[in-house]
């Protein structure tokens, strides 16, 4: 049987790297709904293509962070207090990459049909996206927080 070394976060490399890829989806969101809702007062139009490709890049990490936080969450011990909350977070996730992809698909053809401007319906689909993207970060927020603390309190890593 093949197996690989793991350190003291139960993973074959240094560092968790779901934390770190999950970042980059969640700030290019973000940017994206801002862009979005500057450019849509002020008519830039520059901005409409900012916000278009950060959904676009978003749309690809979401999916790479999805799955190293599935595998890092199989390799990490779990503890019962974390496991409903893991759980909410991992379908959220699952959901989010879904409705990330959906929300640059639409931002696609509303591009192509409509280069110069947004509609209004278009920026309520994001900002339901950006509170699903926000419910999403405190998900993984408590479950750190609950998995560290149950570490640090049975004194193992």
């Amino acid at each position: 049987m093949f197996s690989l070394p793991l350190n003291a976060q139960a993973l074959p490399y240094p560092d968790p790297l779901h934390p770190i890829v999950v970042h980059f989806a969640i700030a290019m969101v973000l940017f994206s709904f801002g862009c979005d809702l500057i450019g849509y007062f002020t008519h830039n139009v520059r901005l409409f293509e900012v916000a278009w490709w950060n959904l676009f890049v978003a749309s690809l990490a979401v999916f790479v962070a999805v799955l190293l936080g599935q595998f890092e969450a199989a390799l990490a011990p779990t503890y019962p207090a974390v496991e409903p909350v893991l759980t909410t977070h991992t379908l959220t996730g699952w959901m989010l990459s879904a409705a990330i992809v959906g929300v640059t698909a639409l931002r696609f053809v509303l591009r192509r049909h409509r280069p110069i401007g947004i509609p209004p319906a278009y920026l309520g689909c994001e900002t339901v996206l950006v509170c699903l993207v926000l419910f999403q970060t405190y998900l993984g927020t408590v479950s750190l927080g609950i998995r560290t603390a149950r570490s640090a309190c049975s004194g193992s890593h």
